[in-house]
């Protein structure tokens, strides 16, 4: 039976955002941040032979789970069974800002957190990543990750090649519609401007999960915007909310809108789509032809972890074809394993079949070429980018 999560890549809201940055900006200041850490620091001594288990810090609903006991997961308990390492799995993040303040103060006092593998959004990853919070990983322990990570995720700009940070799941934020509704299509972020939208459109809140599509409907390469490229796109938003183009802007409770019709159009993640989809096929989510943005939640392992082996294996498991399919048949977030198609088209249940042709799952060549993962906001941008589009905000 396939399963979906009500998980999104971010819960915050701007006004944590911003305080986030703010305290960032306290931390990182300009050239070498107070609190970095050099490489020689971030490593210790690593009890993985000696000490088979790990800690694993998730966010709620965003693993496999049983049917008929929603407190086993099949995948972590083979992984358990065929290795000998006992994984304590906590649900624990439910924003990227909390969990932020929750770990770093040990982090920038060099001391374990307590977890030997976290998950959190690549824009908070680039944080952990310049402040050297993150160890990188021996991918000589990781051939699955090597071999099967999708090319358009290897190597994003504050990470590259990828040595640090693993996605876990990814997503798209694109356009969601009321095809029924609104009686026509929609291909491009500039159709959300046309005169039969007034007042029906929403955009998303944040600050990170804003932007990047906003910026790409201007024709903007986001993978490497610059502070120009931000503040004209924030002109343009000025203007629209100036004539009552904008309903308003929301967290993830645009899909209430979106459902009741009060919305006609709005910034969506795939994600949610797929599961408005289930009630509602007339919903329907575009990657605009100008590009979306392909975002992922990632595993890191945090410094001063001691179980490491154990958790750069725990990773390449999850990259197994075979097990990444297991997953993505539950959660229904872009799958970062592309050969997981294969898997499940295989399946000799049809739903899970048809898991294989949803491009939300597994983007078609079209799709993907309409895909980038913008460059993230580095903390020197931050405070500058934040005020403005908080303004915009209202918040």
């Amino acid at each position: 039976m396939t399963r979906t999560s009500p998980h999104a890549p971010s819960r915050r809201s701007l006004l944590r955002t911003l305080t986030g940055a703010a305290a960032l900006g306290t931390l990182a200041g300009c050239g070498v941040p107070a609190a970095y850490v050099e490489p020689g620091d971030r490593s210790a001594k690593d009890e993985s032979a000696a000490d088979r288990r790990l800690t694993w810090a998730n966010w709620p609903l965003y693993i496999d789970t049983d049917d008929d006991d929603a407190g086993r997961r099949p995948t972590l308990e083979a992984f358990e069974k065929g290795t000998g390492i006992s994984v304590g799995y906590t649900e624990e993040i439910n924003d990227n800002d909390e969990f932020f303040g929750k770990i770093s103060p040990s982090l920038m006092n060099h001391q374990r957190t307590g977890r030997d593998l976290i998950v959190i959004s690549d824009w908070m990853c680039a944080r952990f990543v310049r402040l050297g919070w993150v160890q990188r990983m021996d991918r000589s322990r990781q051939p699955n990750v090597a071999e099967h990570l999708d090319p358009l995720l290897r190597s994003p700009a504050f990470d590259p090649g990828r040595r640090s940070t693993v996605p876990w799941q990814s997503g798209i934020t694109g356009i969601a519609y009321d095809r029924r509704r609104l009686g026509r299509e929609i291909r491009g972020v500039a159709d959300l401007w046309a005169s039969d939208l007034k007042g029906r459109v929403t955009l998303l809140s944040g600050l990170d999960e804003a932007f990047a599509l906003l910026m790409q409907g201007d024709g903007v390469d986001i993978t490497r915007w610059t502070t120009a490229d931000f503040h004209r796109v924030c002109d343009r938003v000025e203007r629209e909310v100036r004539r009552g183009q904008i309903r308003r802007f929301t967290g993830n409770d645009y899909t209430k809108d979106l459902v009741s019709g009060d919305v006609l159009a709005c910034q969506a993640y795939s994600g949610d789509v797929i599961q408005l989809q289930a009630d509602n096929p007339d919903i329907r989510f575009v990657v605009p032809e100008e590009g979306a943005e392909l975002w992922s939640d990632s595993l890191m392992i945090p410094d001063r972890a001691r179980h490491k082996s154990n958790a750069e294996r725990l990773i390449d498991y999850y990259y197994r074809p075979e097990v990444a399919a297991e997953l993505a048949a539950w959660v229904n977030y872009v799958c970062p394993v592309p050969a997981a198609r294969e898997v499940l088209a295989a399946s000799k249940d049809k739903d899970t079949a048809a898991l294989a042709d949803n491009p939300l799952i597994f983007p078609d060549s079209t799709m993907r070429g309409r895909l980038a993962v913008a460059r993230d906001i580095t903390s020197a941008e931050r405070l500058e980018l934040a005020k403005r589009w908080n303004t915009i905000v209202g918040l």
